[in-house]
């Protein structure tokens, strides 16, 4: 009897383990959805569309440049672990592709920027037929991926399709106030001082969508390098131009830039550093800059600030 009463006592451990198990890899054994994204920009939209129906984690956080990141043995299981997984494509995460690739074949794995047409998305200038994947900095084609987000969860839990729908409106509306309030903003810099100079060419859809004349040190992928010709066409550029602020990101070096501002005094020319963009990577959590819309609004200001 010692026995089979152990047995059972054995089998009931078992079956309170399995259940631990299960509770913890949802969010507190309800049916909520587990979203693991690359950027913080996109797990943004699912933060804001899925409200309490999701758990999201990005991957990358402040600081982190997604042309260069490797996943972890963490990221892996979070990606392993995810319901659903949403990155940006394009080849930003061009270190990631066959993780991703694999993933697809397991759950959905939605690449939100290649749902934009592809004759809105521009090209990179310094490799042909590849396009620039820096898509969330014109706000009228980061709208796609929204949608693309929406849809994608309520394909997954059609019950709750119109709490993401109700969700995704209020977000677009916000979204589309932010585009109102950029173009109101770069107006009132004057046309000869619209000029953007940065590390690497992340700005390029932010240019054609507020009109601004948008150059970078680096390329669209921060694996390239830069060389002294590169700093000094810079350089040309700014005296030339008479440009007096040039700006920093928050993901990368300030080494490139710097050497841009000294190439600059050496010429006689006086600049600045207007302040600190981000580019490939938003702010802290729980920080104004750790949300799409206090990001995009602090670039708007910092840039006006510099140069109107």
């Amino acid at each position: 009897m010692k026995s089979i009463w152990m047995k059972f006592l054995l089998l009931g451990l078992l079956v309170l383990g399995l259940a631990g198990c299960n509770a913890k890899a949802g969010t507190d054994g309800d049916d909520t959805i587990r979203v693991t994204t690359t950027i913080a920009q996109i797990g943004d939209i699912a933060k804001n569309i899925g409200g309490d129906k999701v758990q999201v984690e990005s991957l990358m956080g402040p600081g982190i440049d997604p042309h260069l990141y490797q996943a972890s043995q963490g990221d892996l299981r979070k990606l392993s672990d995810a319901d659903i997984i949403f990155y940006n494509g394009l080849r930003l995460e061009g270190r990631m592709g066959d993780i991703l690739n694999k993933m697809s074949k397991d759950k959905p794995t939605i690449a939100v920027a290649e749902s934009i047409p592809t004759d809105l998305l521009l090209n990179d200038e310094e490799e042909a037929g590849k396009l620039d994947p820096h898509v969330w900095f014109d706000i009228s084609l980061w709208l796609h991926t929204v949608e693309e987000v929406k849809n994608s969860l309520i394909k997954i839990d059609d019950e709750n399709a119109a709490y993401y729908e109700k969700n995704a409106a209020e977000y677009i509306q916000k979204l589309e106030e932010l585009d109102a309030y950029a173009k109101e903003q770069i107006a009132t810099i004057p046309e000869e001082s619209r000029v953007l100079v940065t590390a690497h060419d992340a700005f390029q859809y932010f240019g054609e969508a507020y009109g601004m004349e948008v150059t970078g040190l680096q390329g669209l992928s921060t694996d390239a390098e830069f060389g002294l010709n590169d700093v000094r066409s810079i350089v040309d550029l700014l005296v030339e131009r008479n440009i007096k602020a040039v700006f920093v990101e928050s993901s990368i070096s300030e080494d490139s830039i710097n050497a841009v501002v000294k190439g600059a005094e050496s010429r006689g020319h006086a600049v600045v550093i207007g302040g600190e963009l981000y580019s490939d990577a938003m702010g802290a959590e729980g920080t104004e800059t750790g949300t799409y819309l206090g990001m995009f609004r602090h670039n708007i200001d910092t840039i006006v600030a510099a140069l109107k």
